[in-house]
């Protein structure tokens, strides 16, 4: 009976056998996990996706806002008026999008080569922007009056 209780004794001191555990998901957890939510709309954040959405300004009621001065139709002639220039401007972003200007091109044309010409050219070989005034003030009437910038002549007095 001593060695049938030191038996029980000892295998009281050693661990039980565990089951192995599976790191595989199973069951609702697998499913919510494998979801890809955006499948149905896989190309909403693309750009130019704008125009496949349904985005468009509110109607107005009869309790909507129309500023005083202005009739219902009036507003809403404004309002549609500026979704369409809105979406002109879009569109022609869109247009525009994934142009690029190649480096090799644009250095050949630029003309930087070993000869250094480029350095005497009065952009140093950049390539200006192009702005909606003429702000050397050379032209008559295309610069912004606001800016106190006129055409000159040749002596220094403004024409007009």
């Amino acid at each position: 009976e001593s060695s049938g209780l030191n038996v029980l004794l000892a295998s009281a001191f050693v661990p039980a056998a565990k089951a192995p555990q599976s790191t595989q998901l199973n069951g609702l957890f697998k499913t919510i996990s494998d979801l890809d939510l955006w499948a149905p709309v896989a190309d909403s954040n693309d750009y130019g996706a704008r125009s496949k959405k349904n985005i468009k300004t509110g109607a107005l009621t009869d309790k909507s806002y129309v500023p005083t001065g202005l009739t219902k139709a009036q507003y809403e002639a404004i309002r549609s008026g500026a979704d369409k220039k809105k979406e002109a401007n879009y569109a022609k972003n869109v247009a525009k999008a994934g142009k690029f200007t190649d480096f090799t091109d644009w250095y050949k044309q630029r003309g930087t080569g070993e000869g250094g010409n480029w350095l005497k050219a009065p952009n140093l070989g950049h390539r200006m922007a192009k702005t909606k005034y003429d702000w050397s003030g050379e032209t008559v009437g295309e610069t912004p009056m606001y800016t106190g910038v006129r055409a000159q002549s040749f002596f220094g007095k403004k024409k007009k």
